[in-house]
């Protein structure tokens, strides 16, 4: 995922040439003459000027304009940008899905997989996604072996599932109706999400029992972004945390649990960072805040060579030992935190080299629905060194076989910071070092 900042996307309505030395001019004048102008236009400029307005041209000028103006390379991959705009805009389109696809082949020129449109649809998803929200039910769902439906697994506390009774093991034979049986899990999750307030019938199984209905009533589901635990690891005390993805409700949901943990007295701290795929630039300093009390955080250059730096601001939750894991698939804003981390010594980084992304996108929704993600910046460590497409070594490095990472995979909610990591172990013999070393400093305070 993308380091994303989310922006309203707007276009200049007016040329953006100064004024000539001299030019008397009053903002009342200007308005009486575009009004002017607008009543004595002839009726087949007016037609014209509404037939752009409703075509798909209008949506691809709008992303042309958005790139023209924020895209990091001025060069554009050394294309005449202006060049493509007349191509796409030339151009008859029977479709939307048509314009849709000739503007997502402009893109591609400029060679960046992270500068992308998304149709309405995948608009929406990355939306809901980086918001940490969805209106549902509050489940998550696995389909079955034979695929004759799909198992319900950890309801939500608190939510609309939970509250209508059902219960991990459930099978869902059937949504407002219609068979689950042989249906795609996309499908299933989109007839089960809709409008807060609206309710979905679930036709259930529950273990040998005659199926029953259940009418749920949508709600707003807080996605839990955070998953955290105390593990006595003998006679050391360790609190695990496990960090999704960098949403809009990462930041408040990891300083509960910091200061949950903090409550409980733990002496050191496992950040898991594996498989995460980045999300939004803001979580991601501001998580390192937490844990970061002094020094840099990332800077980031745009396309003008301006360049922006983040640092701590004193406000860490806390000191103890730490180590952060990571592999392959931990990208962008995961290693926006990972560089910050180990940069500053503040945490040992075990596991496997991380993906390698460096890029900022700015993402913005377009006139009907639609979006464009657009890389706007890149950044560097606190360091100054550029990870694109190199990734962040680990400190220490634990390698594991593809059989390994898919037992972790298959089983995030029960193995990942278990005995069974072969990673979180590892993590855990460093920490055990580092408490031992600093519990055998003398006091010098008199």
């Amino acid at each position: 995922m993308a380091d994303l900042k989310f922006s309203r996307s707007h276009c200049p309505s007016v040329s953006d040439r100064p004024l000539k030395k001299g030019t008397a001019f009053h903002w009342g004048q200007l308005a009486l003459a575009v009004a002017a102008v607008a009543a004595i236009a002839p009726p087949s400029i007016q037609a014209a000027r509404a037939e752009f307005q409703d075509s798909p041209k209008a949506v691809l000028d709008e992303a042309w304009q958005i790139v023209s103006r924020e895209y990091v390379d001025g060069s554009f991959n050394q294309n005449d940008w202006q060049a493509v705009r007349q191509d796409l805009l030339s151009r008859e389109y029977t479709s939307r899905e048509e314009a849709y696809k000739a503007l997502s082949e402009a893109l591609e020129k400029l060679g960046d997989p992270y500068t992308r449109f998304m149709t309405p649809e995948k608009f929406k998803q990355l939306t809901d996604q980086t918001s940490g929200s969805l209106s549902g039910i509050g489940i998550r769902l696995r389909p079955t072996a034979k695929e004759t439906g799909f198992i319900v697994q950890d309801p939500l506390p608190n939510s609309p599932a939970s509250k209508a009774g059902l219960q991990s093991g459930d099978l869902i034979l059937a949504i407002d109706g219609e068979s689950t049986k042989g249906m795609k899990s996309r499908k299933a999750s989109s007839l089960i999400r809709g409008e807060v307030g609206t309710t979905v019938e679930l036709t259930i199984q529950r273990s040998e029992s005659e199926p029953f209905e259940v009418s749920v009533t949508r709600a707003r589901i807080e996605l839990p972004i955070v998953r955290s635990q105390v593990n006595q690891e003998g006679d050391l005390k360790v609190g695990y945390i496990r960090l999704n993805e960098f949403s809009a409700t990462a930041t408040s949901q990891m300083q509960e649990a910091i200061k949950n943990l903090e409550a409980q007295d733990v002496d050191s701290y496992v950040l898991d960072l594996r498989a995460n795929p980045g999300g939004l630039l803001r979580a991601s300093i501001e998580i390192a805040r937490m844990w970061i009390d002094k020094g840099s955080i990332v800077s980031t250059t745009d396309r003008g060579g301006d360049r922006r730096s983040e640092r701590a601001t004193e406000t860490a939750l806390t000191s103890a030992p730490m180590v952060v894991l990571v592999d392959k698939d931990s990208a962008s804003a995961s290693e926006i935190l990972t560089g910050a981390l180990q940069d500053n010594e503040r945490a040992v980084v075990v596991g496997t080299k991380t993906f390698g992304k460096a890029l900022v996108q700015s993402v913005h929704r377009l006139s009907d629905g639609s979006g464009i993600a657009v890389t706007v910046a890149r950044y560097y460590t606190p360091s100054g060194v550029d990870i694109n497409e190199t990734g962040i070594e680990p400190d220490v490095s634990v390698p594991l076989t593809q059989e390994q990472r898919y037992y972790l995979l298959a089983n995030r909610t029960s193995v990942p910071g278990s005995d069974q990591d072969l990673q979180y172990n590892r993590a855990v013999g460093l920490l055990r070092s580092e408490v031992a070393a600093n519990n055998s400093v003398p006091d010098l305070n008199f």
